[in-house]
């Protein structure tokens, strides 16, 4: 993991670092070139002082009362000691009282350097020179010019110099304070502005973080001044509602794939098992159709009567496998919708008391006594598939008809519907094979299916149908017997 740099931390340290890189680089500058800086200044003031007197002088105005203020405002403002001496060594202009004390002072500064002074030229011109002296004996630098005035007199000026390593001592003290204070109040300013900056980038980091575990309820709050940072916050802000609904799409693109998927494998499934029921179910009719053909090809029994009842077997197997066919259609068309459901209202008990006609010959056969409503009852539906459905639960309980032999066939009426009954006495479903029997090609007793030609495929297309209907079916044991029903409706709006 690489280092945290905190930006607090690097923003103050910076900040300190750039106050005390410029008060070093004054108190550098400051011990450097202070002194030559006070040399030219005072070196100004000489020269300064020396022209204004030279113009009067050129004038001939030493006794004018305005060159007097002149002159004593450029005595006491520079504090330089000035004396004019005639060439006959008369004094003509002097800045104190003492003019012979002054004299004297500057004989020994111009004549004595040898003995007490060390000399320095600064500048030098034909009207005058300037000169640096340090006085041993007084431990003192002075300034001097000394030229010719432009009225022939001679003229000498002298300036004190303070001490330029005590000035530039005390200065770099000075600003000692200074890096210190300025570094502790920096410090303060840096660490306030730096947590006012970087609080908002905290709050985008955090925000970020959110974002990476796909949290997008954190919200950017900019502050009261908008700024870049805020614009930011906003674009992020953006962005996670972007990403938000982006993914939540994906995700329902990836539920409806996955359903799709699973649909698909259950499609192929179904259509496995398809296949291999329906190879199954075709299989035992098409081994004795084969059989029987082949032993009426050979003649393996001459006489009429062996011959009739092979050929009443392949017939019988044959219809069993055009029923099973015809029902695989209706059920295919069911499923895929192809087939379409036309609501009309009928009586319900007249289609009853058809069916029950149609199927009186078998009834008589197996000796099974059948009752069903009289009253008349009017329902909306498909009144086709409302047979099929009908004659599905019937034939199932004619085959599966034990012990009183009996059929009921009743009604319980609802609120908006009526339920139609089927009820057969004989053995009741075990109970693991309810949830199954609805569907293709589940057999709950195979071998007595097989003996009545049973396909396992009336209850799947019972199923699909009241689907169709959006109505309910199903089948319930009782302690003599087993009862299937279906829900119609009653009334034009409901369902």
């Amino acid at each position: 993991m690489k280092k945290r740099y905190s930006i607090t931390k690097n923003i103050a340290c910076t900040m300190i670092g750039l106050v005390t890189g410029t008060v070093l680089l004054c108190w550098f500058l400051n011990n450097t070139f202070l002194e030559s800086f006070y040399m030219v200044n005072k070196q100004k003031v000489l020269l300064k002082g020396f022209h204004t007197i030279d113009r009067v002088a050129d004038y001939g105005g030493y006794g004018n009362e305005n060159f007097e203020i002149m002159f004593e405002k450029i005595c006491a403002n520079g504090n330089i000691s000035i004396l004019v001496i005639s060439p006959n060594s008369e004094v003509v202009l002097s800045s104190i009282n003492d003019t012979d004390k002054l004299k004297q002072q500057f004989y020994s500064a111009l004549y004595d350097s040898v003995k007490n002074q060390k000399t320095q030229v600064t500048k030098a011109t034909d009207n005058y020179v300037i000169e640096r002296q340090t006085d041993k004996r007084m431990e003192a630098d002075y300034l001097i010019l000394w030229g010719t005035l432009k009225d022939g007199n001679l003229i000498l000026m002298r300036t004190a110099l303070a001490s330029i390593q005590e000035s530039v001592f005390i200065a770099n003290e000075f600003l000692a304070y200074v890096v210190i204070a300025a570094t502790l109040v920096c410090a303060c300013i840096a660490v306030l502005m730096s947590r006012r900056i970087v609080r908002p980038i905290l709050q985008l980091t955090k925000i970020s973080k959110k974002m990476t575990d796909l949290d997008f309820d954190v919200k950017y709050q900019p502050g009261r001044r908008h700024n870049e940072l805020d614009d930011l916050g906003e674009h992020m802000n953006t962005l996670s509602l972007a990403l938000e609904k982006t993914i939540s799409e994906l995700k329902s693109a990836n539920n409806e794939l996955k359903k799709d998927i699973e649909k698909k494998e259950e499609t192929d499934q179904m259509r496995k098992e398809f296949l291999s029921n329906v190879s199954h179910e075709l299989k035992t009719p098409l081994a004795l159709i084969q059989g029987y053909a082949e032993g009426l090809q050979e003649c393996i029994n001459d006489d009429e009567e062996s011959r009739d009842f092979y050929c009443e077997v392949i017939i019988d197997e044959a219809d069993k496998m055009n029923q099973m066919v015809k029902k695989l259609l209706t059920l295919n068309q069911l499923e895929f919708g192809n087939d379409v459901v036309s609501m009309e209202r009928f009586n319900l008990t007249e289609l009853i008391r058809g069916l029950v006609a149609s199927i009186g010959i078998m009834l008589k056969q197996k000796e099974i006594t059948i009752s069903y409503p009289k009253e008349e009852v009017y329902v909306w539906a498909d009144e086709f598939k409302v047979e099929e459905v009908l004659t599905n639960y019937l034939s199932n309980a004619i085959h599966h008809t034990e012990f009183e032999r009996e059929i009921t066939i009743r009604y319980t009426k609802k609120e908006d519907c009526v339920r139609v009954s089927v009820f057969n006495t004989g053995k009741q479903i075990p109970r693991e094979d309810i949830e199954n029997i609805w569907e293709k090609f589940y057999k709950v007793d195979k071998a007595r299916t097989r003996e009545y030609g049973g396909s396992g495929i009336g209850l799947s297309i019972v199923k699909v149908i009241m689907d169709s209907f959006h109505r309910e079916c199903g089948v319930c044991n009782h302690g003599n017997g087993v009862e299937f029903w279906c829900e119609l409706d009653t009334g034009l709006n409901n369902g």
